[in-house]
Order: structure tokens, then sequence, then C-alpha cells
């Protein structure tokens, strides 16, 4: 009773509704269960538990102060502009989101691990959610044995051939997904393992989330070998072992470090806000009247941080958050100094 009152009814509802969405696209679109293979009801099981979780975690993530005032911002700043806002969206999308060239001005190494694992769990998605929910499948073509047309629902679109290049990328999308994961994963190991600055802050879910991604793609990959190279042997327990890993990977994404997959569309709103603070007026320090910041970022700072637990007001009137980091930090020192005696 006591863990049934903590849960956040928006959260919950909305995670309902979700699930419920997921299933009727799922009956419908697998048309009406005639597509849907009985063999993934697993899988299912353990997307919609993730649909749920996901859903669920990214309202309540909204309703937290920092997020609701950055979340209200930039809606704010993309209506003041709307026409010109909505012309530079593509390029945000490119340079945030899939070119992730924030990354690659940290290290060049984390950017190509970043993109090896982004684009791999991006092919992976696009072929096994549409497996799973019945929405595509394979159909030879007349009497030839080689040629098959891809369905989306109901309705055809490509035939191609099953001995062609492009017919063994097709039916091989999963491996080379696998390849493009743990190409990733191995960088992000290496990196952690010998970084100092890396294993300074190291959290065991940094650990868990990799071994997850290792565990789901070989698991994946024996598929293939033992289909190609053993003649089936073992396929049955290997495809068990694999369908647990990525079952048990779906539930763990609400609640470990991949969670960040769904926030990360937020750096568009972050962006637009960004934008129109430039354009502002900007805040000036207390101690030595320099600009140093946005007025409205130091603004909504005061609005919010209170509402976590952190009030920077100064007795006598005054915020601490009116105080450029310069100043900060001869402050602290003069504070030290005043606390040792001086210095020298």
């Amino acid at each position: 009773m006591t863990r049934a009152r903590s849960l956040d009814r928006r959260g919950v509802t909305w995670g309902l509704i979700a699930v419920a969405v997921f299933l009727a696209l799922t009956f419908f679109g697998s048309d009406r269960l005639v597509w849907f293979d009985a063999a993934l009801v697993g899988y299912l099981f353990g997307t919609l538990f993730a649909v749920f979780g996901i859903i669920y975690r990214y309202a309540v993530w909204l309703r937290r102060p920092p997020t609701m005032m950055l979340n209200r911002r930039g809606w704010d700043a993309f209506r003041a502009n709307a026409g010109r806002n909505l012309v530079a969206l593509p390029s945000l999308v490119a340079t945030q989101l899939l070119a992730q060239g924030f990354i690659r001005r940290r290290s060049t190494a984390r950017w190509i691990a970043h993109q090896l694992v982004f684009w791999g769990c991006i092919l992976a998605a696009l072929v096994t959610f549409p497996l799973t929910m019945g929405l595509l499948h394979f159909e030879s073509v007349g009497q030839q044995g080689d040629r098959y047309r891809v369905f989306l629902s109901r309705f055809g679109t490509i035939d191609f051939d099953a001995e062609s290049i492009f017919g063994w990328l097709m039916f091989h999308a999963l491996d080379v997904a696998a390849v493009l994961v743990l190409g990733g994963v191995f960088i992000f190991l290496r990196r952690r393992l010998r970084d100092p600055g890396a294993l300074a802050v190291e959290r065991s879910g940094d650990f868990l989330a990799l071994a997850g991604l290792f565990a789901v793609s070989v698991t994946g990959l024996f598929l293939t070998v033992s289909s190609l190279w053993l003649d089936g042997r073992f396929y049955s327990a290997l495809n068990t072992l694999h369908a647990l890993t990525v079952v048990l990977g779906l539930m763990y994404i609400p609640f470990g470090k991949l969670f960040h997959i769904f926030q990360r569309p937020g750096n568009l709103g972050v962006a637009y806000y960004k934008a129109a603070n430039e354009q502002g007026p900007a805040a000036t320090c207390r101690r030595c009247g320099e600009p140093f910041a946005s007025a409205q970022q130091i603004a909504d700072l005061q609005t919010v941080l209170p509402q976590v637990g952190f009030d920077y007001g100064i007795d006598g009137g005054g915020n601490y958050q009116d105080t450029c980091p310069r100043c900060r930090r001869a402050s602290v020192t003069l504070a030290q100094s005043v606390r040792v005696g001086g210095f020298g």
C-alpha cells in the first residue's frame, strides 16, 4: 500500500495509455494478429514493460522543477520566433541528436564510440520492434524462392534478391547492428579501464549498461554462428539465452543509464533557450558590476534552486547567484584566508 501511494498517478496514467496505444498498434498493424509471431511474445512483454517504465519515468522527470523550467522556457523560446526556429530544427536535430558534435569536442574516441552504439541501437530498433509487433514481415514473390517482398503490415513495399548484397544486409541487419554496438562497447571499456579521469567518476551502472549491450550483441551473433557454421547446433539454447538478455535489457532501460536516450531530445529546447538568452539582457555581477550571464537564466536559477533545497539568498538582501564566477572564486579565497588567519 505504501509503495502504491508513492507512485505518481499522472505517470501511471500516461504509462498505461502508452501501453494501450502500443497494443493497439500491434493488433491492427499485424492485421489482427495474422502476422504476429507467437515465438516473439516474450519480446512483446519486455517491450510493454519498457514502454510503461519509460513513459512513467519521463512524465515524472518532466515535472521536476529544473526540467519543468527548461521545458517551459524552451517552448517559449520556440514560439517567440516559430518560423525561424522551425527552419532551424532539422539542423539542430542533425547536430545535437544525430551527429552529436558536442561529444566530439570532448574526445574523438568517445564520439566514435557513441556513434557506433547509437547507430547500432537505431538499426536494431528499426528491425526488432516492427518484427515484434507484426508490422514487418517478408513474403516470397510468386514461385521464385530467391526473391522476397517486404511488407509493412498488409502493404507491400520493395522486392529484393535474397542472394544479393542488399538481400544479405536485409537478413543480417541485426548482425550488422551487433557488430557496431560491440565496436562502441569495446572503445568505452578501454577508456573506462585506462583513463584515470573516467575511473575517478566510475559508477556501477556504467559497466552494467555496457555489459547488457555486450550480452545482447554477442548472444545475437551466436545465433547466426549456429545457423551458418554449426548446422543449427545449440540454436534452441542460444535462442533462449538471447531472448533472456534482450528482455532483461528492455526492462533495464527505464531504470538505468540508457534512459538518457529519451532525455536527449530535450537538448533541442535547451538550444532554443540558450539562443533566446543570448539575445536578451545580461545579468551584472553584484560585486564587480561586469556582465557574466543571461539575466533570464540567473532569474530562473534563483526560482528553481530553492525548490530543490538550495537557497543562496544572502542575509540583508541579494543572492549569491548574482555573483560572477571570477568573483565567486575570489570570495572563496578571501574566506579561506580569514579562516586560516591569512596566507604568508
